[in-house]
């Protein structure tokens, strides 16, 4: 299977030499993956992004030259490769053999591209961490061979389960080390069931493998492993369904960015298609005013379409004039969103300065953007143990459940239902800074019906 993945890039070297156009067709035409590598310090996680890199021949000459020498130098695999260095920029990162930032890196094979962000393990970068997953369609979860499932591991799970994440791969790296021992591979796999089973994950795949000398990152099973029945690393990340393909069963929904109104004849909704599909003569209606009317038109910079799905960007004409702006919402006509103004929602604070309830924060939403106050958190979500702690604020990395008005209603869906509709973040009205990302569980519906009476009541009433 490696051969075979060296084959099919020296395939399409031969196609870029060829027929450029055709290649980026191809190309273009392939599925994106999102996902984040996560685990506890040292599981190897930069390591695995530099392998993938590697396998995939996404190094440039110069690129693999300068890598054997910084390997050499502030390496930390003697003589060896140290993929790592691929990933892991930062000055700090290099001297300290740890990842801090959120490295972004792309590559792809045959079947899919792929944008996989490699966060941080400790404790203090969590915020980093909920970054990366904020966007990812899959989590793969390393955990050292020789130290099995930690602390640290539980967090990155919970938090990757907490964002939405339920695509999970446990990748049980350094087997290198423990002589790939199916003995320790199968105690690891039945810890983490266990653990899973406390926190809601229904279902992850497990993968033994070596970061460093390649066994199932690319086949599977390898010399060394002939005991695992399972598919690579590659295999699964190539096959699994995406986000998109889930999206696209849902009801329609285009949240407006911007009126393209480049003459006087032609006024468009311009955005990006969250959910569902659209074609010309759909009935929608716009949220929150609530106008309906029907699809004229979709069109793209290429051209006009017959059909919009999921993951698109279109602009749409309607047969009638109506109300509609930057932060409304085009939907379904007969399964259109919510809209409030006062919700139950998880926070996750990221803020130097803790938060200040009652205080007002910009909440942007998609292209949504209005003051929101967060009241005192009902509780503290403990991250380690997963207890709920009495809380009167969140400080930097803390979670917590809030209820959260805002001045005025916004659309939305549960987070459970849509991560770019229920998804939001808090920002500083004074400095600007992105100080909390936050998911909406459900509108709390205002008690109307509650009314000040005179009256008294005594010590023994």
């Amino acid at each position: 299977m490696a051969d075979a993945s060296h084959e099919n890039a020296y395939q399409a070297d031969a196609l870029i030499a060829e027929d450029i156009e055709e290649y980026l067709a191809q190309h273009q035409n392939k599925q994106l993956l999102r996902f984040i590598t996560c685990g506890s310090v040292d599981d190897g996680k930069s390591t695995l992004i530099g392998r993938l890199l590697y396998d995939s021949k996404m190094i440039f000459e110069d690129q693999l030259a300068a890598l054997e020498s910084d390997s050499k130098r502030v390496g930390t695999q003697g003589q060896e490769i140290d993929f790592a260095l691929l990933v892991d920029g930062l000055a700090a990162e290099r001297e300290q053999g740890i990842t801090i930032d959120v490295a972004y890196r792309f590559f792809a094979t045959e079947k899919r591209k792929f944008i996989v962000a490699d966060t941080p393990g400790h404790e203090q970068y969590t915020r980093n961490m909920v970054t990366g997953a904020s966007t990812a369609d899959l989590a793969v979860i390393l955990v050292d061979a020789r130290k099995g499932v930690l602390e640290q591991t539980k967090r990155h799970s919970f938090l990757a389960h907490l964002l939405g994440i339920r695509e999970l791969v446990l990748a049980v790296n350094k087997m290198d080390l423990v002589d790939y021992s199916q003995e320790i591979f199968e105690k690891i796999v039945s810890d983490y069931r266990a653990f899973a089973g406390e926190i809601g994950i229904e279902k992850f795949t497990a993968i033994p493998i070596s970061g460093f000398k390649g066994d199932n990152i690319t086949a599977a099973p390898s010399a060394n492993t002939t005991w695992y029945s399972g598919t690579s690393l590659i295999d699964h990340l190539e096959t699994v369904e995406v986000a998109n393909a889930a999206a696209q069963e849902r009801s329609f929904r285009l949240p407006v960015q911007w009126v393209n109104r480049p003459n006087l004849s032609f006024r468009g909704f311009s955005g990006l298609v969250t959910d569902g599909s659209v074609k010309p003569g759909d009935k929608v209606r716009v949220v929150p005013t609530g106008k309906t009317s029907t699809i004229k038109s979709i069109d793209t910079f290429g051209g006009q379409l017959e059909e919009a799905v999921a993951g698109q960007s279109i602009t749409l004409t309607l047969e009638d004039e109506v109300d509609c702006s930057r932060g409304d919402m085009i939907a379904a006509a007969d399964d259109p969103p919510q809209a409030s103004d006062q919700f139950e929602t998880t926070i996750v604070w990221m803020g130097d300065e803790a938060l200040k309830p009652g205080r007002g924060y910009w909440l942007k939403l998609g292209s949504q953007m209005v003051t929101a106050t967060v009241a005192e958190p009902k509780y503290e979500i403990c991250v380690n143990s997963f207890d709920h702690l009495a809380a009167k604020t969140l400080e930097l990395n803390g979670i917590g459940v809030a209820e959260l008005r805002t001045d005025k209603p916004i659309v939305f869906e549960p987070y459970t239902t849509s991560r770019q509709l229920g998804g939001f973040i808090l920002i500083d009205k004074f400095t600007n800074a992105t100080v909390a990302a936050g998911m909406i569980h459900f509108s709390l519906r205002r008690a109307q019906n509650v009314h000040w009476q005179p009256t008294s009541i005594g010590r023994e009433e």
